[in-house]
């Protein structure tokens, strides 16, 4: 997902971006323990986008503290 995408999301979207892309995650790193994974380079994928997604979370969280503070 592209942070472009990310910014046009709702903060409820974004919330469930980023419960479903855990939730993605624990998936895709059971089945690597269990040998059952193809790709492994999804993991890495999952793991930005997560990453991205909290880092929007935050960035928002932060503009909300600055506006609340100047007024």
């Amino acid at each position: 997902m592209k942070p472009a995408e990310i910014r046009e999301l709702s903060d409820e979207q974004l919330a469930e971006k980023l419960k479903e892309g855990r939730a993605e995650l624990f998936n895709l790193r059971f089945q690597m323990a269990t040998s059952q994974l193809d790709n492994t380079a999804r993991v890495k994928t999952v793991k930005k986008d997560i990453a991205r997604v909290l880092t929007e979370q935050r960035a928002r969280e932060i503009a909300a503290e600055k506006s609340a503070a100047a007024e």
